[in-house]
C-alpha cells in the first residue's frame, strides 16, 4: 500500500469542501435525529402501524442516527498522522471544546432554573408535560441550582442529555496523541488490520449484542471511528474510490437498517440500532467516500459548482457553526416542539410535525450562533470555529 509519510506533513490551511459538507450534514442529522427522538411518541400516537408516516419517522431513525459518528470520523479525517506534539493538539483542542461547553451550560440551566422559579404559571402552561422532569429545583436556592448545573453537565438534566457527546470527544481528544504517533508512522495495510478488528466489534458488539470470545477493548468504537476517518482519507483502493460503489454501501446500509427496525419495532415503540453497529459503519464509510470521489460522478449543476454561491456558503456557514450548534440544538427543539405542538394540523399531518420541527430548529440553532458571533470575541465562547 505504500508508507503515508509523504501524507503525513501538515495540510494546507485552504479548506477542503467535503470536509465542510461532511460536517454539515453531521450536525443537521444530529438535529433530525434528535427531532425523531423528540416526536416519536406522538407519531406513534397519531398514526397507523406500518402506515406511510411510520416508515418515515422509522427511516429517519434508522438512518440518520450518524451524526456523532460523523464527526468522529472527522476528527480522525483532520487530525491523524500529522507531525505535532501532545501540547500542541491538547493546547488547541481541549478548549474549543470546553469553553462553549462550559457557557452553555450555564446560560440554559441558568434560563430553565430561573424560568421554573420566577414564571411558574408560564411554565406549567407552556410545558405541563415536563414539570416532574424539573422537580430536581425543588426548592429554590443556590444550592439546588448548583445542583442543577452539575447534573446539566454530566448530561443528566432536562434538556442535556446530548452532553454526553462532550465527554465522549473529551476522551477522544486525551487519547489521539497515542494513536497519532502510530498513524503516523503507519501505512494502510496496517490501519486495515486494527480496522478489520474494529468492524469485528462493531458486528458482535454493537449490532448483534453478542460479545465476541477474544477481548478486543481496545479496538471498539469511538477509536475506531477516528481512525477509520484517516484510512478514508488517505486510502488508493479503487473499490472505495468508486462513487457508484459507495452508493451502493449507503443503499444497503439503508435497507439493513429498515429490515431490522421493521422485524424489532412494535405499535407502540420504534426500534434504532446502535450507533456503533456494523451498518451504521457501513453507512458513513459510504457517505464520506461518496463525499470524497464526487466529482467523478461528472455531475455539474452551477447552484452547487458555484464556491461562491450560496449552497457553498451555507455549507461552510453551517460547517463553522457546528460545535455550538450542537450545543444549543436540544434546548432549541424542546422548547420549538412545546410551542408548535398543540397545533391540530401536526394531528393531521403527523409527518408535517417533523419536517416543520427540524427546519425551525436547524435555523434557530443556527442562527443563535451566527448572530452572537458577531460580538468581539464571542465566537470561542459559543462554539464557532
Amino acid at each position: 500500500m505504500g508508507n503515508l509519510e509523504s501524507l503525513s506533513v501538515k495540510p494546507k490551511s485552504k479548506r477542503i469542501f467535503y470536509f465542510d459538507a461532511l460536517r454539515a450534514l453531521a450536525i443537521l442529522s444530529v438535529i433530525l435525529f434528535h427531532v425523531y427522538l423528540t416526536t416519536d411518541s406522538f407519531i406513534l400516537d397519531n398514526v397507523s402501524y406500518h402506515s406511510l408516516t411510520w416508515f418515515f419517522s422509522d427511516f429517519i431513525g434508522a438512518s440518520f442516527r450518524i451524526g456523532v459518528v460523523l464527526f468522529l470520523v472527522l476528527a480522525g479525517s483532520l487530525s491523524l498522522g500529522r507531525d505535532w506534539t501532545i501540547r500542541k493538539f491538547l493546547g488547541r483542542r481541549i478548549p474549543r471544546i470546553v469553553i462553549p461547553f462550559l457557557f452553555w451550560g450555564f446560560v440554559f440551566s441558568t434560563l430553565i432554573a430561573g424560568f421554573y422559579w420566577f414564571y411558574p404559571n408560564a411554565t406549567s402552561i407552556l410545558a405541563p408535560n415536563i414539570l416532574n422532569k424539573l422537580s430536581v429545583l425543588n426548592p429554590c436556592g443556590i444550592v439546588t441550582y448548583l445542583h442543577f448545573l452539575y447534573s446539566y453537565y454530566m448530561a443528566d438534566a432536562f434538556t442535556s442529555t446530548s452532553y454526553w457527546f462532550f465527554w465522549m470527544i473529551l476522551g477522544t481528544y486525551l487519547i489521539m496523541p497515542i494513536f497519532n504517533k502510530w498513524v503516523y508512522n503507519s501505512d494502510l495495510g496496517e490501519l486495515e488490520y486494527f480496522l478489520f478488528f474494529w468492524l469485528i466489534t462493531c458486528l458482535f458488539d454493537h449490532t448483534l449484542g453478542i460479545p465476541f470470545p477474544i477481548k478486543l477493548t481496545y479496538f471498539v468504537s469511538p477509536i475506531g471511528l477516528v481512525v477509520l476517518g484517516y484510512y478514508l482519507r488517505y486510502t488508493d483502493r479503487k473499490i472505495l474510490n468508486n462513487p457508484y460503489f459507495d452508493i451502493l454501501l449507503i443503499i444497503f446500509a439503508w435497507i439493513c437498517q429498515l429490515i431490522v427496525s421493521y422485524m424489532v419495532s412494535t405499535p407502540s415503540e420504534f426500534y434504532y440500532l446502535d450507533r456503533y453497529s456494523i451498518f451504521t459503519a457501513i453507512e458513513v464509510i459510504g457517505i464520506v467516500l461518496l463525499f470524497k470521489n464526487f466529482g467523478k460522478l461528472n455531475i455539474h449543476i452551477n447552484f452547487f459548482d458555484n464556491p461562491e454561491g450560496i449552497f457553498h456558503k451555507s455549507i461552510f456557514s453551517i460547517a463553522k457553526y457546528s460545535y455550538g450548534m450542537y450545543l444549543v440544538q436540544r434546548f432549541v427543539i424542546t422548547f420549538i416542539w412545546e410551542i408548535i405542538r398543540p397545533f391540530s394540523i401536526f394531528k393531521m399531518f403527523p409527518a408535517l410535525s417533523i419536517v416543520v420541527l427540524f427546519i425551525l430548529s436547524a435555523f434557530f440553532s443556527w442562527a443563535i450562533i451566527h448572530l452572537l458571533n458577531y460580538i468581539p470575541n464571542m465566537g470561542k465562547i459559543v462554539g464557532a470555529k
